[in-house]
This record gives C-alpha cells, structure tokens and sequence, in this order.
C-alpha cells in the first residue's frame, strides 16, 4: 500500500529508486492495489456515460486503440474500464462488465460519431439520451477547412493570391473572436477575397451559433439551413462534413434535449490524463502494465482501511 500510494505521485522507477526497491516490487504492489480497488468499488449512481477511444502504441491499426468507459456525472468523474481494440466486440464487453443494472441506470451517453459504437449503444442502451460529441464535430469542421486550404495552395502556388493563404493556418483553426492583432486583419483582407477557403472558414465560423440556440426547433432549422448553404458551396470537404451532420442529426439534437446537463468535456480532459500517464513512463511494454496504471490513477477505486497514513 505505502509503494502504490506513492506511486501515484511518482513514476514507478522513481518509486522504486526513492524506496530503495525494485521496479517489479512497485509494479506488484500497484497491480495488487488495483485488484483489491476493483473487487470492492461500487458502481451505484452512474448515470451519464462516456464512450471514446485513445490511440496506444505505433500505427493505425485496431490494435493500437483502447476503447474506454468513464462515469462523467458531475459528483463523480471516473475509468470505469479499458479494453483493447474499437470495435463492437470490445465496447459489447465493456457494457457486460459494468453489469446490468448499470446499464439500466444509464440516463445519458455521450460519445464521437465511430459507426461500431453507435450501433452498439443503440442496441443496448436505448433508453438513455445519446448526445454527440461537440468536440469532434468541431474537429471534422477544422479538418475540411485546413484540407481547402492545402489544395488552394497547391492550385495558386505560382500566383500573387497564394501570398494571402501563407501563414494562416493556425489562425484559420481557431475561432474568430480569440484572433487578435495583425492576424485578424489578415483574416478580414482574406474574407474580401473570392477564395474557396475564405468560403469554408465563414461557414465553419457560422457553424458556432449553432450551440447558443435554446429552443430545439429552432437549432433544428438552423442545421437545415447551414447544411444547405455547405451543400450548395461547392466546396467537397464543406459538403462532406454537411452530409455527415445530416445523417446523424437526431443525435446531434439531443445536445439540447439533454439542456446542458451532459458534455464531453470531462471525456477529453480524462484523456488528456491518460495521455499524460503514458507520457511520463514513456510507454508501457504490456498491455496488463498500461491497463493497471489507468485503474491506480483514474478509476478513483476505494483503498484498504490502515492504521497509519502513508502518503
């Protein structure tokens, strides 16, 4: 207990190094106090449900992913489980081993728009509101205005308007009113132009009055508006994105079903922690080892009762 407590502030080779141990003792000790936390939490009271997926390892493939489940309700933000791959299989297993009644206790779940985790969410949890994730709807939207703006520069390279695109791409990503200085007056200059990613930059920018809408009906209609103006654009990247909103508007609307009473906000910062945690012990050789760290300093899991306090 004294090493695991520690190893929470510490890496596990440092823990090993100010303790005078082994590496293998630390990692014994945190794996033990994981299982003892695991076997004695309780999982009452989760209702709202976080569904993501962090890249772990080299490559593309699936096996490079884990598929998480965090409890983001506002009393209690927490890993309730990790497993390799993102696929149906994977977060399937997840659902069975929070166990049924939690699942039946689930009144929202928020996640990204990954095709194998709708389905599977919409097989075994339909009682509970979806919401999608406004993060990644914002990131498909900064991902086709930076692909506009590489394939215009590529086309005007040789012209005087490419001078116009050099220089812009972060500010281009940003939203409109955290652009100060000389960089906004180069953003207005460009809006005077007749380029595809001025185009693309005012519609992502116009995209933003969609969440400061109350009423459901209303954000609805803005939706069919914008997806309309994106379609009519002839901007290729603009109208993909346009067509992925349409296909999955319902759920994008449950954003205000749901009245601001979920958000993935919690998700990416969890991320970011785990991020974090891989960082500082510059990648795990197993999965087992990756898997214990992400319980000992996410899964907030209950601690044996002792005399004397260790840490």
């Amino acid at each position: 207990v004294f090493l695991a407590q520690w190893s929470r502030r510490l890496s596990w080779r440092e823990t090993a190094r100010a303790f005078q141990t082994s590496w293998e003792a630390v990692y014994r000790s945190v794996d033990w106090f994981v299982q003892w936390g695991l076997a004695h939490r309780q999982l009452e009271g989760v209702e709202a449900l976080g569904v993501d997926e962090i890249h772990w390892g080299k490559g593309l493939r699936s096996e490079n992913f884990l598929t998480v489940l965090y409890q983001i309700d506002a009393h209690c933000r927490r890993l309730l489980w990790v497993g390799p791959r993102r696929t149906q299989a994977s977060l399937r297993r997840g659902l069975a081993a929070l166990g049924p009644e939690v699942v039946r206790g689930l009144r929202f779940v928020c996640s990204d728009m990954w095709q194998p985790y709708l389905r599977v969410l919409a097989a075994k949890v339909p009682h509970a509101l979806h919401v999608l994730d406004r993060f990644h709807i914002t990131s498909h939207l900064n991902q086709a205005v930076d692909q506009v703006r590489r394939a215009e520069c590529g086309q005007l390279r040789s012209r005087p308007q490419a001078a116009k695109l050099k220089h812009l791409r972060w500010q281009l990503l940003r939203r409109g009113r955290r652009v100060r200085g000389r960089a906004k007056q180069r953003l207005h200059g460009l809006l005077r132009t007749r380029l595809a990613t001025a185009r693309a930059w005012m519609l992502k920018e116009t995209f933003q009055d969609f969440w400061h809408y109350r009423s459901l009906t209303w954000a609805a209609a803005f939706l069919d508006v914008w997806c309309q103006r994106a379609l009519r654009s002839r901007i290729e990247p603009l109208r993909k994105v346009a067509r992925m909103l349409r296909s999955h508007e319902e759920l994008i609307l449950n954003w205000f079903r749901a009245k601001g009473e979920i958000s993935n906000g919690p998700v990416e910062g969890l991320n970011n922690k785990i991020r974090v945690i891989t960082r500082r012990s510059y990648g795990f050789r197993t999965y087992h080892a990756m898997e214990t760290a992400l319980y000992h300093n996410l899964g907030r899991l209950p601690e044996p009762e002792l005399t004397h306090c260790f840490c």
